[in-house]
């Protein structure tokens, strides 16, 4: 005779057929190979029934990759400028493959071509803000603006609700996370942005105004599609990395056969020097987008 304890076991496994068949009748699939069954008390028969017959859950599809995220605070930049956000290196080792003069006798050798590899020396540092697209340009101008001092260019920017960039915004905005001598790559390449001319001065020993229009070059954009940040203008940042007496300090170069690349500045001028080649391009902080 079965013992009580046996009795139950097969009892359950009776039940549990009888749910398996009942949950794929008209289903036309093969009846289920016998199995073994531990024992269980009677009191987890109706809940073990219920769950066998439950539908599968439909899995849910991701979102679109292109799906706007509604975030509380979601930050985007003025028209006209661009985020800028990533991992800027300080302190930056970047070694000439080729010169264009020597620069143990040229204080403004220029660099045909830089070794593939970048290296950082000093622990990088987060950076998010937005800058200027372009050069400054005023309402109805086709060129930038020029003779600008630094004081001009700080006032632009604070009639516009912006600001100076920092020499590290300016710098990172140019070269990206890659930390790019030029910013669209290694080689010099005066085809690309508006630098290395030659012909600059007018026969009455003036300099010839060779500014171009932002637009005039697209290849000359940084890793972040920021344009002319080298060559056009020099222009107007904050000074916070490079040594010098004065707060002013250009960035960029211009349109002559200078440095012209991300880590190059000139802190001679003070505050009130402009000149046919200095310009303005400003930077903000990421606003809140509207709702």
């Amino acid at each position: 005779m079965l013992s009580l304890h046996r009795l139950r076991a097969v009892f359950f496994a009776v039940i549990t057929l009888a749910i398996a068949g009942a949950c794929t009748a008209g289903e036309g699939q093969p009846e289920p190979a016998p199995v073994a069954v531990e024992p269980v008390s009677v009191d987890q028969i109706d809940d073990t029934a219920d769950a066998a017959c439950e539908e599968p859950a439909a899995p849910q599809a991701p979102p679109p990759a292109d799906a706007a995220v509604d975030t509380p605070d979601a930050e985007t930049c003025p028209e006209g400028m661009i985020l800028v956000e990533g991992e800027y290196c300080p302190v930056v080792r970047q070694d000439c493959a080729r010169w264009l003069e020597d620069p143990d006798v040229f204080s403004y050798a220029r660099c045909a071509e830089y070794e593939p590899f970048q290296i950082c020396l000093a622990p990088r540092q987060h950076k998010r803000f937005c800058i200027d697209k372009d050069e400054y340009t005023p309402p109805g101008a086709e060129l930038p603006a020029a003779h600008q001092s630094w004081r001009d260019a700080r006032g632009i920017c604070q009639a516009q609700g912006k600001r100076l960039c920092q020499e590290s915004e300016w710098e990172f905005a140019c070269e990206g996370e890659q930390m790019l001598p030029y910013p669209y790559g290694l080689v010099r390449d005066p085809e690309i942005c508006n630098f290395d001319q030659q012909d600059l001065y007018k026969p009455d020993g003036s300099l010839r105004d060779m500014r171009e229009p932002g637009e005039a070059r697209p290849r000359c954009e940084s890793p972040f599609g920021v344009r002319n940040m080298v060559g056009n203008l020099d222009e107007w940042t904050l000074r916070e990395t490079s040594p010098g007496l004065h707060r002013s300090v250009l960035r960029g170069g211009w349109w002559m056969a200078a440095r012209d690349r991300c880590r190059a500045s000139t802190t001679a001028h003070n505050e009130i020097y402009e000149g046919p080649q200095t310009g303005v391009r400003c930077c903000s902080s990421p606003v809140a987008a509207e709702r």
